[in-house]
């Protein structure tokens, strides 16, 4: 799917909502925990909830890898369910010496036929240039994250420029390749800093999470993020997948992201 493509489902849908696939085998409700695959059965009727809503499904690895070998294949029957059209996010925040990011870029997107997946830049562009070799394929790299600990490494500045890390990040990255293939993360926790992305990145969509369980607030994303193609994958997870643990849990999810897409559409109103 490239640009172009992923701004028109925008639009179809009113949305730029990314659904978080963090799927927890201790949070999904009890009834669901004796099935064959309790894993892909939430999955599955948490997909069939809230498609009509969402322009992509992130699902989250290590979730399935920390169950061993039927974690991989839960990940993988989940992949294969969700409808044609929809983006796929794999996010695994890989990023390793060359040799060894080929194998994971041939993991994600060959074998497992992601969309995207994302990527950690520590390790320079050795790193990430194989997932780039991909033809019709995205890499998101990790900019300015949500989580409290951001601050240790990425906001540290640049003694030559005066910049923080994640600003140096993208730079550098900008020069790797443009925006049909590459994206970054911005937390939603942090408005203003997505407003520095935009700056440096114009054209590139970016990918958000942070909002919902997290705080940050999708106006202020929308208002600091939106460019003249949306440019924006908003990412919300437990306020969707854990609006309730009971029998209901699915059309609650359905209701949080018929909500969460309702708000999206009047800012594709406002600022498109």
């Amino acid at each position: 799917m490239n640009r172009q493509q992923l701004f028109d489902r925008i639009r179809q849908k009113g949305s730029y909502l990314c659904i978080g696939l963090d799927t927890d085998i201790r949070k999904i409700p009890q009834h669901l925990r004796n099935s064959d695959d309790p894993i892909f059965e939430f999955n599955r009727q948490i997909i069939d909830a809230t498609h009509e809503y969402c322009v992509a499904y992130k699902p989250n690895v290590a979730f399935y890898e920390s169950l061993g070998p039927s974690g991989w294949q839960s990940l993988e029957r989940t992949l294969k369910y969700i409808p044609n059209g929809i983006f796929t996010i794999a996010d695994a925040k890989r990023g390793d010496i060359g040799n060894t990011s080929s194998l994971y870029a041939r993991a994600f997107f060959e074998q497992m036929q992601f969309d995207a997946v994302t990527v950690a830049p520590y390790m320079g562009a050795d790193s990430v240039e194989p997932f780039l070799a991909f033809k019709d394929k995205w890499t998101i790299l990790l900019a300015c994250t949500s989580n409290p600990g951001s601050n240790d490494f990425q906001m540290i500045e640049s003694k030559a420029t005066g910049r923080p890390l994640y600003e140096e990040v993208i730079i550098k990255a900008r020069e790797w390749a443009g925006p049909d293939q590459l994206m970054f993360v911005a937390g939603a926790t942090a408005p203003e800093r997505i407003k520095s992305v935009r700056h440096l990145a114009p054209d590139h969509f970016l990918l958000v999470p942070g909002i919902g369980a997290q705080g940050g607030s999708l106006s202020a994303v929308s208002e600091a993020g939106m460019n003249k193609m949306c440019g924006l994958l908003v990412n919300a997870t437990r306020s969707i997948l854990y609006a309730s643990n009971g029998e209901d849990f699915a059309h609650e999810a359905a209701k949080e992201a018929r909500r969460l897409r309702g708000e999206m559409s009047s800012y594709l109103e406002r600022f498109l």
